[in-house]
């Protein structure tokens, strides 16, 4: 097998970030797993920029390229590392990277991180499902709960009122 079947979900998963409240994955990540630099990724970009509008791609700002740089590790430009922001693709710009880079590899890794997002998506909507239920199910138990000690403070003050049961000291005449 070659190096390109070897790239499983859970890598490709760890290589994909959340901006701007969107999932996206860096031009330098998708150019190693292209097989190229990212200067020649983000030259081929530049070269059919009208195919990669603001939803497919965009740059980094400097405060989220430096949160980015802190989460993940980026190398600082004092070592050698980006100078400038890097450009970061969503799903969809990641999809029209395989028509610019038109080679084998680029088609097969995109089907693969293709595969990935729908993963992650999948993911996300189950998470959410979860989390809308959870709610619901707590909102249900705070109004049981309501509901539960009136009925055990009403008990209380009718045991206090009329003790129910045998009472000590006093003979059943009736026997």
């Amino acid at each position: 097998m070659t190096k390109l079947m070897q790239i499983d979900n859970e890598h490709l998963e760890k290589k994909i970030y959340q901006v701007r409240g969107q999932k996206v994955m860096l031009d330098s990540d998708l150019a190693e797993l292209y097989g190229v630099e990212t200067s020649a990724l983000n030259r081929q970009v530049k070269r059919n920029i009208e195919r990669f509008p603001s939803d497919f791609m965009m740059r980094l700002t400097e405060s989220e390229f430096q949160n980015l740089t802190c989460q993940i590790g980026i190398s600082s430009s004092v070592h050698g590392g980006r100078r400038k922001p890097p450009y970061v693709f969503t799903e969809l710009g990641v999809s029209m990277l395989s028509s610019v880079l038109n080679s084998e590899r680029a088609i097969k890794i995109n089907i693969e991180i293709m595969r990935a997002f729908v993963k992650m998506r999948a993911i996300t909507a189950i998470h959410g499902e979860f989390s809308t239920r959870l709610a619901e199910l707590e909102k249900t138990v705070k109004t049981q709960g309501g509901s539960i000690d009136f009925i055990l403070d009403l008990i209380d003050r009718e045991m206090k009122k009329k003790r129910i049961g045998f009472k000590p000291g006093k003979k059943d005449d009736d026997a």
